[in-house]
């Protein structure tokens, strides 16, 4: 059995059901950092002001960990351990997750959120050995509005070298296809909107040379947030649950959102983020379901 696998032998009794409550908000300030760095060429966010609905899942910028930086790894995020298993690799990334909305909640209001490991499991792959860890997180305003979120975070080694996954095509005929710059200057704000730390975001000399990756990788909150935006534009409906999955990494440059019918629900759609490839292939990067109220 690999010493990775080793490390953590007891995983699932050791580190499932482990709890933390923490106090969130996300402040007038902090609603305006990421009202520009999604801002979209078809529609611009309303001016933002306190006790605005906060637009969904924009509460992942209300509970940033102000560490310091000596509290950091070499990769930009806290160093391990802590609530999240300390697990023996190097790369870690926000595979995907689930999220139930109940309410609406509002730009400053406090908010109160409890976090607990459901999982961690091993599996290896084509890349050697991984872990996943799911979290779930309960977060409850002060006004009643409520989100139940699971998250799937992924840890893996960095590889020798780039291996990319299978590329899915695009949609044949997609409801709407809208095209925007995942760029430098955007990632650079959603990364500081978030307080997410992370080089493989900002760092291109270190994403390319120690990651092994291309480029600049968008963030994978950043296109399943972007996501909602078009499809809450499109559908003029709030949700009622979205869920997201990374299927292909997504380097910085020309981006495009797309949604077809989800199938066998007429309030439901299927989306996905769209990125060119090599020899100008296009495929896909996330994909996601966004569900809506009758």
């Amino acid at each position: 059995m690999p010493m990775a696998r080793d490390a953590v032998t007891t995983n699932n009794n050791d580190w499932a059901g482990r709890t933390e409550t923490t106090k969130g908000v996300l402040t007038l300030e902090q609603a305006g950092m990421l009202s520009g760095a999604l801002s979209h060429d078809s529609e611009s966010f309303p001016p933002m002001k306190a006790g605005a609905p906060l637009p969904p899942l924009w509460h992942w910028a209300a509970f940033p960990n102000f560490l310091p930086l000596s509290a950091l790894g070499p990769d930009g995020h806290p160093r391990r351990g802590g609530f999240l298993p300390a697990l023996p690799f190097d790369r870690r990334m926000w595979a995907g997750g689930r999220v139930w909305f109940k309410g609406r909640l509002a730009v400053g209001e406090p908010l109160t959120r409890r976090s607990e490991i459901m999982a961690v499991d091993f599996k290896s792959g084509a890349t050697g050995d991984m872990a996943f860890v799911r979290v779930a997180h309960d977060l409850r305003g002060a006004n009643g509005g409520a989100i139940r979120e699971e998250q799937d975070i992924v840890y893996m080694p960095i590889p020798e070298r780039f291996r990319p996954p299978r590329s899915l095509p695009p949609p044949a005929a997609p409801l709407f296809d809208e095209a925007l710059e995942a760029g430098p200057a955007r990632l650079f704000r959603y990364s500081a909107a978030t307080w997410n730390a992370h080089r493989i975001h900002y760092d291109r000399t270190y994403a390319i040379e120690v990651e092994k990756y291309p480029g600049l990788v968008v963030h994978g909150p950043l296109q399943a947030t972007l996501l909602m935006d078009a499809a809450i534009r499109h559908s003029g409906q709030q949700p009622v649950f979205f869920s997201f999955r990374a299927v292909h990494p997504v380097f910085d440059g020309p981006l495009r959102l797309q949604a077809t019918p989800a199938e066998g629900n007429t309030n439901a759609l299927a989306l996905c983020t769209i990125a060119p490839g090599e020899q100008g292939i296009s495929h896909q990067g996330m994909q996601a379901r966004f569900e809506h109220e009758e």
